[in-house]
């Protein structure tokens, strides 16, 4: 690729990249859809300005957000021969200048960098009496960052206008006086933080014209990718580096905006033909990622945003297999299921490597990874840790091993596991607003909804189950299916890719409640729909547990993909519930006891359908062959039992003993997809002990 000439640079360029590539004078800004080839675009400009002598490379200073992202242009721009151009993340950029001005701004050695907050925030929070919780803690961190990327120190928070737009993990003035002792102590201590970096180097910058000039003479040409995502102190820095010069491209995609939690704002994108008047304006639309069905899935997610500026798709690749929606009676099934699928896939020739399935709730990552690792699935976790790796699950578990050491009680698992979590903070209701305190909420929850599917245990033997799980989940992987949250999973790409709990309350989240919220939580959906190159699966669960109430309704993102009874093109088979909104639908009373009518308040007791003190005829013999029956299933399928069953719902058909699959259908725990599948077999089974 030495010596390229600018026509061999340009040749290998679509119409519209070549536009990019060519328009290496003035203020440019980018609309780069997913999968278009803007790192390919914006590389090339860089390569065709230096081959017409518009741009010297090291002049040139090109940032990102991600070292992957700046690692992935300098490869591209040493196979197009281009050597010198800097290409830094915005941290490490600024970094860079600091240490280098350092010894002109002070006397002392360089400050030590804060690897995590974590510590001194829980000091900082200690010292003005609050709880030192670990997702507190981390939720308290996240608001010291959103407010040093604002430019907003402690004392300012109780009345800047800004301040008022967040939900703070706790009282504003807590966070303000924790705030304030974190800066101290860092301080005293000799540290700055990655914020600190960014501050600091505009505050020498701005104050000294000396060393300002000397960065103008350094870099001329400035290139930033990802746009959207920049935050106002990053923008700040960039119009420092640049002075009154207008040499600057930025790319971008505001459908992809999915950041604004940390001070991210599409603004600036939006924005830049007001901030530069004569900047051109160029739009990269032809999706070489994902193929036709896909791209059409993707535009008309979008299409219901009302976020400004973005962009439809136009699909190069023609053909392909359409999106598939699927619902599932409860969690467990879908994870089964999405693993059967990919085991499936795996068997037919793809590589591991080239399937995900993302989530929008770490939490979520816990039956995908039993069920994965039970079908022999090899798994790797992105931007998310194992679930018996995160620490308030570990915390839990020692919890629940303590209980079980000291006997427990003769009571129901579920219950129990309740009662002991309950006393390490946990609650039925979750938390409002989301960050690391939510998060926490919903691991514990997990490990609630896991001891209720497995009910038929003591709390010795669940302890048993959970070591086996987490020993089953740590072997050493190579080749491996992906599982990432959608955040985690932005600038990737996959042959195949599964999107779980696509249901409201998942996907938009409960919390998300304003117009702008939700919004965010649709730009989120688009991207998880838009890492798919060949197929696309997404799929939600009428309830969280087997034999649960079915309460949850699918995401109205999903609407979007067309099916019976939902508004929009014939781009998916989709198999849903109701499209009526929240406030239309009927809210159920809680389920009652068919003997004492009751409300009944466990999981086994609404799947059993009755209270455990009321007395009812149990055919011991029925339950006993049940469970044979689901045991040779269960080996022949190579799954866990209680994916084909939970004890509870055979229970309560060895008591009900239905004659029907109507009668069978009324049971919890028996969906359509199990009806479908087992119910004859089931009434052979209870037949034959008549």
């Amino acid at each position: 690729m030495r010596g390229m000439t600018p026509e061999s640079i340009l040749d290998q360029l679509d119409d519209e990249q070549r536009a990019v590539a060519a328009a290496v004078h003035g203020p440019v800004v980018v609309l780069a859809g997913a999968g278009t080839g803007k790192t390919r675009a914006i590389t090339h400009r860089i390569a065709y300005a230096t081959a017409t002598g518009a741009h010297e490379p090291r002049r040139t200073l090109a940032v990102t957000f991600t070292t992957r992202a700046a690692g992935e242009m300098r490869s591209r721009l040493r196979e197009l021969g281009v050597d010198g151009v800097g290409i830094r993340t915005f941290h490490a950029a600024a970094l860079r200048q600091l240490r280098y001005f350092w010894p002109r701004l002070s006397g002392n050695e360089f400050p030590q960098l804060l690897p995590s907050k974590a510590r001194l925030v829980a000091e900082a929070a200690a010292s003005c009496g609050l709880s030192t919780d670990q997702a507190l803690v981390r939720d308290l961190a996240s608001d010291i960052e959103w407010s040093k990327v604002h430019e907003i120190g402690a004392s300012d928070l109780g009345r800047d206008p800004q301040a008022f737009t967040r939900t703070w993990s706790m009282d504003i003035g807590d966070v303000s006086r924790t705030y304030a002792a974190y800066d101290d102590l860092k301080a005293r201590r000799g540290y700055l933080d990655f914020e600190d970096v960014l501050l600091v180097t505009v505050g020498a910058l701005r104050s000294r014209p000396d060393i300002l000039d000397e960065v103008h003479q350094n870099y001329r040409w400035f290139t930033v990718d990802e746009y959207q995502d920049i935050n106002p102190v990053q923008h700040r820095l960039l119009n420092l580096w640049r002075g009154d010069r207008d040499e600057v491209c930025v790319v971008g995609d505001v459908s992809q905006t999915i950041y604004s939690f940390t001070g991210a704002s599409p603004d600036f994108l939006v924005n830049f033909r007001i901030e530069f008047k004569d900047a051109s304006h160029i739009e990269l639309v032809n999706c070489y990622r994902c193929a036709e069905p896909i791209v059409a899935a993707a535009n008309a997610v979008i299409a219901q945003s009302n976020t400004p500026a973005s962009l439809q798709l136009r699909a190069v690749r023609s053909g392909g297999v359409k999106p598939v929606v699927k619902s599932y009676d409860d969690d467990v099934e879908e994870a089964t299921s999405v693993a059967n699928a990919i085991a499936e896939l795996i068997e037919k020739g793809t590589s591991a490597k080239d399937i995900a399935v993302l989530f929008r709730v770490n939490a979520q990552s816990a039956e995908l990874e039993s069920a994965l690792t039970e079908r022999g699935v090899p798994i790797m976790l992105r931007g998310v840790e194992r679930f018996f790796d995160r620490a308030e699950v570990r915390e839990g578990v020692t919890r629940l091993r303590g209980a079980a050491r000291a006997g427990g009680s003769a009571g129901v698992l579920g219950d129990e596991v309740r009662a002991v979590l309950g006393a390490a903070g946990w609650a039925e209701q979750p938390p409002k607003g989301g960050g690391a305190v939510r998060e926490r909420w919903e691991s514990l929850s997990a490990l609630v909804a896991l001891a209720d599917e497995h009910n038929e245990l003591d709390l010795s033997a669940f302890i048993g189950e959970l070591d086996r799980r987490a020993e089953n989940q740590h072997a050493p992987v190579a080749d491996a299916v992906t599982l990432a949250s959608l955040h985690s999973a932005k600038g990737l790409e996959w042959s195949a890719v599964f999107i779980v709990g696509c249901s409201e309350g998942l996907l938009p989240l409960q919390y998300a409640e304003t117009d702008e919220a939700i919004e965010e939580e649709r730009r989120l959906f688009y991207v998880g729909v838009t890492r798919a190159k060949d197929l696309l699966h997404c799929s939600w669960a009428k309830s969280r547990q087997p034999g649960g109430r079915s309460s949850r309704q699918p995401s109205p993102f999903l609407r979007a993909f067309g099916a019976s009874g939902i508004s929009g093109g014939p781009q998916a088979r989709v198999h849903l519930g109701s499209n009526k909104p929240r406030s239309e639908r009927v809210r159920k009373g809680p389920a009652k006891c068919r003997v004492c009518k009751k409300a009944l308040v466990t999981a086994q007791e609404r799947t059993l359908g009755h209270c455990h003190t009321c007395p009812v005829d149990r055919d011991e013999h029925t339950f006993g062959a049940l469970r044979q029956w689901r045991l040779l299933l269960s080996r022949e399928r190579e799954v866990p039992a209680y994916v084909i069953c939970t004890d509870a719902t055979l229970l309560a058909i060895a008591e009900q003993k239905p004659q029907s699959l109507e009668a069978l259908a009324d049971i919890p725990g028996i969906g359509p997809a199990k009806l479908a599948e087992f119910g004859e077999d089931i009434l052979d089974v209870i037949r034959a002990q008549v």
